[in-house]
């Protein structure tokens, strides 16, 4: 039976190729007849509009395709850009800040060289700028050889105040800006003194410089640095910038003028400064008022600032009187009870 099948098969199949075959040699002979020529012609000319449209709306839609291609293309390399553009600003504020951070510590390093006084480099890690005050905080303290009074500088060499408070590895510095800061400064071309006090707008007030004194604009002040005899001096070295003058008001009839300074420093945004370590100035914290420097020992209390304390004046002695009269001995006050 399953012979009979196969042998049904076969034959199915050898009809169907010799079908083909001769179908095949049919229309060979006939495609070279002239009259098939011509049709094909007919039927080729009668189809060209057809061809020539479906060819056109073929080139559209590859057209349109290729678009939407390239427009997503497109997109993608503008994102790309974009993020590549970005990575490159930030880049460049990267370079731009250490090149400026750069700066200012080559700056620094060279005013640290070129310095009489030993100095110890440290970084602002925080501010206080409320209305009242203004102080940093600074990166060193007493593991560096910071001590209370020591005075702190920044950029260019420029005044920016005084430690008043110390850790190990710490310090907190009031600036000159601070209200409760006086420091005497004198004008550079003139040589006149006033005392510079802080304001919290930013401006240094320099009162009490004499009337009759000319004060020019942009004129530099620098730190007086006044010592007296005895080891009394000032709490800042001598010649320090502390600002230049940008207005002066005169009164009249006052003898004395105020002029308004620039601080030389920009203090609210100060990151790096110079910390003296072995500049001793003669006036610790204290009072303002001037004191007697001869009531002072060891432990006693010099006025703070830059008020210099005052010489005793000498207890006049009692003139020696004559043999026939009474010794005048100024009579002693014996302590209450």
């Amino acid at each position: 039976m399953s012979s009979l099948l196969a042998t049904r098969i076969a034959r199915r199949r050898s009809i169907a190729f010799v079908s083909l075959l001769a179908a095949t040699l049919v229309m060979m002979a006939f495609s070279s007849l002239p009259a098939t020529h011509e049709f094909q012609g007919a039927v080729s000319f009668a189809l060209r509009p057809i061809q020539g449209a479906l060819n056109d709306v073929a080139k559209g839609v590859s057209g349109v395709v290729g678009a939407f291609t390239d427009i997503e293309q497109l997109h993608t390399d503008d994102t790309a850009l974009r993020r590549e553009n970005e990575r490159l600003a930030a880049e460049n504020l990267r370079l731009t800040e250490a090149e400026h951070q750069n700066e200012v510590l080559t700056g620094l390093l060279q005013l640290q060289n070129g310095f009489t006084y030993k100095t110890a480099a440290a970084t602002v890690i925080a501010r206080e700028s409320s209305e009242f005050r203004r102080f940093v905080t600074i990166s060193k303290g007493t593991d560096d050889g910071i001590v209370q009074g020591d005075v702190v500088m920044g950029e260019g060499g420029a005044l920016a105040g005084r430690v008043v408070e110390v850790g190990s590895n710490y310090s907190k510095v009031i600036l000159i800006t601070d209200q409760t800061s006086t420091v005497i400064g004198q004008l550079q071309t003139s040589g006149a003194s006033g005392a510079v006090v802080g304001q919290l707008e930013g401006a240094l007030l320099m009162t009490n410089i004499d009337s009759t004194e000319t004060i020019e604009l942009g004129e530099e002040v620098l730190t007086a640095g006044i010592e007296l005899g005895g080891g009394v001096r000032s709490p800042y070295p001598k010649g320090l910038l502390i600002g230049q003058v940008i207005d002066v008001r005169r009164d009249a009839n006052s003898v004395v003028q105020t002029a308004y300074l620039a601080p030389a420093a920009n203090l609210d945004k100060i990151e790096y400064v110079l910390v003296v370590l072995n500049y001793e100035g003669g006036l610790p914290p204290g009072g303002d008022a001037p004191v007697d420097c001869s009531k002072t020992g060891p432990g006693g209390v010099i006025p703070g600032g830059e008020q210099p304390c005052i010489e005793a004046t000498p207890t006049p002695r009692p003139s020696k009187a004559p043999s026939s009269a009474a010794p005048n001995v100024a009579p002693s006050v014996r302590p209450s009870p």
